[in-house]
């Protein structure tokens, strides 16, 4: 039963860590009204109701297309959010949606 018990709270705490970094991934925020900029978290958030988020230019989202980020370089973001693999796949999700592909883009066969 103590092994049973011990291997249920192990699993709870990855569980919750897991979680908690699936929050921190999905954090970066991106408003059609506002296209130039997206919104990070600045600091640790407690839950998506309490996180406090500030505006950055487009441009600095992925900015290093997710390759390892400069020892000098300062995070924009909480936890680096903004250089993650997500953050670059949100990057080409927003600029797809802002600049759709048409017909005289498409090549056809």
């Amino acid at each position: 039963m103590k092994s049973f018990a011990l291997s249920l709270v192990i699993w709870l705490a990855l569980w919750s860590v897991v979680q908690c970094g699936d929050m921190m991934r999905k954090s970066i925020v991106f408003n059609k009204d506002t296209p130039d900029v997206f919104y990070c978290p600045q600091d640790k958030p407690s839950g998506f109701d309490k996180m406090l988020v500030r505006a950055k230019p487009l441009q600095k989202l992925c900015e290093f297309d997710g390759h390892a980020l400069p020892e000098d370089y300062k995070s924009d973001c909480y936890n680096d959010v903004d250089e993650s693999e997500f953050a670059c796949s949100e990057k080409k999700r927003i600029l797809m949606r802002l600049n759709p592909p048409n017909d005289t883009n498409v090549i056809r066969k």
